[in-house]
């Protein structure tokens, strides 16, 4: 009798979810979007964005809305991003799309799940102006301008390692021990008067001129599923030249790497060198200049204690030239005034048991890499 019993629940349950499933797929959509993945890569866990205006007209004032896998009848993460604006700007959606495949994406009317915020970013008033941004995969942080007078001063892009896909920026910053590994990772990156982990400078007769500690700071967007926030920097002089910089740094959830995208403005026609570097360190490490892919890779001297940071950038441009100088490694650009300069950077730890070396490592880059030079296809039905 109870096996019968048993039986029937399990059959009523799944009646009940082959009617969810039917509901979800054949009710009539807002909208549809089609994801194309013409590669033989498979894509994991990755954020496309689609521009809200091209699904505005479709879906009018049903707001809010779901979106729906049409194939497996899921529900979909999603956020809007606003980029600092009123309005939204785009649709962010996390995904998975194996090679060679389509997936339809239905935007349902109803109320969407809610979404665990996998993204965070924050002014730290209470640690001397340090803006810090994580996701659930690797944690960072910039200096502000009163770390200046400290002795501690400090330029470059500083890491936080992580092995946990828990926020921790809060919980460090409020227990004030996080150059200790409790459990969850730790602060042992050294930055000092480096670009640390890829940061960006002037380079006029073979000097770098940094751009110091951010003076002021906005946040854009704050999750769940990308955090976008710009930091802007006192005037400076590079050579005879007075410009100003304003660095827009996003992370994205599941991802290792950074988006970068700065603007120097400054007066004239002329071009600014400008150089993206990683602080190097003595000892067995590994390095990656790879000119032609326009990537530059690091795996750093490993540390028993604490084990090993990979640091990474791929450039959009093409560089002019690729180094080893002065205890860095470095990567150099000219940009006009007012030119957009984007680039990737970031960070993996070898602790956090998913990239575990420099083959590791420098593969991740490759591969991120191919994913910008081949986007997924994004169609609206």
């Amino acid at each position: 009798m109870n096996r019968a019993s048993n039986q029937i629940k399990r059959n009523f349950k799944y009646c009940c979810f082959l009617l969810i499933l039917n509901l979800n797929v054949f009710a009539k959509p807002l909208a549809v979007i089609e994801i194309n993945n013409d590669t033989k890569v498979d894509r994991n866990q990755v954020l496309i964005t689609v521009p809200y205006l091209k699904i505005a007209d479709k879906i009018g004032p049903e707001f809010p809305f779901k979106l729906v896998d049409k194939n497996t009848g899921k529900e979909l993460p999603y956020q809007l991003e606003t980029l600092g604006n009123s309005q939204p700007q785009n649709l962010l959606i996390l995904l998975s799309c194996k090679a060679n495949t389509k997936l339809l994406i239905l935007i349902n009317k109803g109320v969407p799940t809610a979404v665990k915020a996998l993204t965070f970013g924050r002014y730290v008033p209470e640690r001397l102006d340090d803006f810090a941004w994580e996701n659930n995969k690797i944690a960072f942080r910039m200096y502000g301008s009163a770390l200046e007078t400290n002795v501690g001063n400090a330029f470059g892009i500083d890491v936080w390692a992580k092995r946990t896909p828990e926020l921790v920026i809060n919980k460090w910053y409020k227990n004030d021990d996080y150059h200790k590994d409790n459990g969850d990772g730790l602060d042992y990156y050294g930055v000092s008067k480096t670009m640390g982990a890829g940061d960006i400078a002037t380079y006029v007769k073979d000097s770098i001129g940094y751009t110091n500690n951010y003076k002021t700071w906005k946040v854009l967007d704050n999750g769940p599923l990308r955090t976008t926030f710009e930091l802007s920097y006192l005037p400076k002089n590079a050579g005879n030249l007075k410009y100003i910089v304003v660095k827009r740094i996003s992370i994205d959830a599941g991802s290792q790497l950074n988006k970068v995208d700065v603007k120097f403005a400054f007066e004239g026609n002329s071009k600014l060198p400008i150089i993206i570097g990683i602080a190097k360190r003595n000892g067995a490490d590994a390095i990656l200049l790879n000119k032609e892919q326009n990537m530059m890779g690091y795996w750093e001297p490993n540390s028993i204690e604490n084990g090993t940071i990979g640091v990474g950038c791929i450039f959009l441009s093409p560089a002019k030239s690729m180094d080893v100088k002065a205890n860095q490694l470095i990567s150099t650009f000219t940009v006009s005034s007012n030119q957009t300069f984007a680039y990737y950077t970031g960070a993996s730890w070898s602790k956090a048991q998913e990239i575990s070396n420099s083959m590791d490592w420098f593969n991740y880059l490759t591969k991120f890499n191919f994913q910008i030079q081949h986007p997924l296809l994004v169609t609206i039905l």
